[in-house]
């Protein structure tokens, strides 16, 4: 991109820099620290000049916007045209009040909606199961049958939302659910614009969340790629999820590898189901970490999306330029939350809330200042939402398209975290792929090694935290925080058994029979959970059947 006199000219400068200026200065005010290193601890220099990034080929490593490789955003006009999907994350207690919180958001300005599940729900099982006592509601609503999801969505219309749903290994069972309520709504499946999570190879690595192995648990996503293809094809069906990889301790450029070695695990295996890379490689989805070291996280969205376009152009020879977009959602780092002193949490989701922009996301939930003490109040979402709207209308930063573009510091960073992510994608690849790397502990193993350093970093004021390791001040206990009512659980249970004794338990029982038969085959099973989710059989329900087929997944220590 620069004529090789000229960078030969500037890195004589910077020698002469150095000796004339720098040392002078060094003497007289020596610098803060010995090495200068981003949050992933990615050596920064001194100094960043067209020397760094002399490699760098504009058309083939940045382009335009709306264009392969889709460095600098993945629609022509970005924010100009329209502004990313305001998408708060909420849910808890009953689906009533969850309900209620919706359309509080909805009235506040939100532009789409995000529901957070509790963990039963999450895990597979109906309120009044053993292993549900004390869970009910707390980290999520509640939902057990179709007449839950009823009440959820209760005058919100399904054709004028889009909606994410964080849930992963009984997404197929929340996905009938939401299609069922649109159904009763009057919308068509073909109208409903969304996301489920879908995501289980992540759940393995860093969350938990998961119920069956992973051989049954990747039919089960096929599934549901090659139903939506068909019959919801505005659906994105998947998000393949860097979030929490991140929130476990990763680094920036493991984020973006073992996210993106997913996603290749994800079309391998639908291609292996027989499914053209063409059909359902559009409605895949990424969700992201925005992280408090504001240019290497835009470096981080820019190398990612870069990468991605490449792997399906060249490893899946995909034809449509649709297929090698990365189109995310991005969630601000909910790990960097403190206790401590939360008003100062306002300042951290501002700084990720920039870096997401800064780097192109689609959609964006904005974290509350009191998440590391408690779910957020009306008041703390509030303020969340408004710091995107802030940014959005008032910052300037959405007004041109990637205007960190050309930096030297941003370019030679964005190459760099590809080249690292690059890197480990080989190695995964040499190990068999994601699931296998997987199984054989590396991936887990690396980030529990990166969330190792970065603790003792703290703990030795290597690395800053304000409020907790430095800059203390006395503090009174917290007041105002959201506490999900006990009661939850008992009126769960109360729901579940009216709704047991008013279905047609015949009807029900006929469907699970079904589905159980055809869980032994190796036919769609979406059809058969949605007939069983309209017959008002419970998640537990449904999910109890799958177990009997499937087994259940037991995960093993990695040291």
């Amino acid at each position: 991109m620069f004529d090789d006199k000229k960078i030969e000219d500037i890195k004589a400068s910077v020698d002469q820099w150095e000796k004339n200026k720098v040392e002078k200065a060094l003497a007289k005010f020596p610098e803060r620290k010995e090495a200068f290193v981003t949050g992933s601890n990615i050596e920064v220099k001194r100094l960043y000049t067209p020397a760094d990034i002399e490699a760098l080929d504009y058309n083939e490593d940045l382009g335009l916007p709306g264009e392969y490789p889709f460095t600098r955003g993945v629609q022509p006009t970005m924010y100009r045209g329209r502004l990313w999907t305001m998408r708060q994350y909420a849910g808890f207690a009953t689906a009533e009040e969850s309900n209620q919180r919706y359309k509080y958001l909805l009235e506040q300005g939100q532009t789409g909606l995000s529901v957070a599940f509790d963990l039963p729900t999450q895990i597979g099982y109906d309120s009044d199961h053993g292993l549900s006592e004390g869970e009910v509601g707390k980290v999520g609503v509640a939902i057990d049958s179709l007449r839950d999801m009823e009440l959820l969505f209760d005058g919100i219309p399904l054709d004028k939302v889009s909606t994410s749903m964080t849930i992963n290994a009984p997404a197929s069972v929340l996905l009938a659910m939401y299609i069922a309520v649109a159904e009763k709504q009057g919308v068509s499946k073909d109208k409903l614009r969304g996301t489920i999570q879908n995501d289980i190879l992540k759940e393995y690595i860093a969350r938990g969340t998961y119920i069956f192995p992973p051989e049954p648990s990747m039919r089960l996503i096929t599934n549901i790629f090659e139903y939506c293809s068909k019959e919801v094809p505005k659906w994105n069906t998947i998000s393949i999820s860097g979030y929490h990889i991140r929130e476990a301790g990763s680094t920036a450029a493991q984020e973006v590898a073992f996210t993106l070695a997913d996603g290749i695990a994800y079309v391998d295996a639908a291609i292996k189901a027989g499914l053209d890379v063409d059909d359902f490689a559009p409605r895949l989805s990424f969700f992201f970490n925005a992280h408090n070291d504001l240019l290497e996280e835009v470096a981080k969205f820019r190398a990612a999306r870069r990468i991605w376009a490449k792997i399906m152009k060249e490893r899946f020879k995909a034809k449509s330029e649709k297929s090698m977009m990365l189109k995310f959602h991005t969630q601000t780092a909910g790990s960097t939350l403190t206790a401590q002193q939360p008003d100062n949490n306002i300042i951290r989701v501002t700084i990720q809330t920039l870096a997401a922009i800064l780097g192109g996301t689609q959609s964006l939930h904005t974290n509350s200042k009191d998440e590391a003490l408690a779910l957020p109040t009306e008041e703390s979402v509030r303020i969340a939402l408004r710091t995107q709207q802030i940014v959005a209308y008032e910052s300037g930063v959405t007004e041109t398209i990637d205007p960190l573009a050309g930096s030297y510091y941003v370019e030679s960073l964005t190459s760099k975290i590809e080249e690292e992510a690059y890197n480990y994608i080989e190695r995964i690849d040499e190990l068999g792929g994601a699931p296998r790397a997987i199984a054989k502990g590396y991936i887990q193993k690396e980030i529990q090694n990166s969330a190792y350093k970065y603790q003792m970093e703290v703990e030795s004021q290597e690395r800053i935290v304000v409020g907790v390791n430095k800059f203390h001040i006395d503090e009174t206990d917290k007041k105002d925080l959201l506490k999900v009512d006990p009661a939850v659980e008992k009126l769960q249970r109360e729901k579940l058994e009216a709704l047991r004794s008013e279905r047609n338990n015949e009807e029900v029982e006929t469907t699970l029979k079904v589905l159980k038969e055809k869980a032994e085959t190796e036919e769609n099973l979406m059809p058969f959970i949605l007939d069983a989710v309209k017959a008002y059989a419970t998640l537990g329900e449904i999910c109890g059947v799958l177990r009997e087929v499937f087994g259940e997944y037991e995960q093993s220590v990695i040291l």
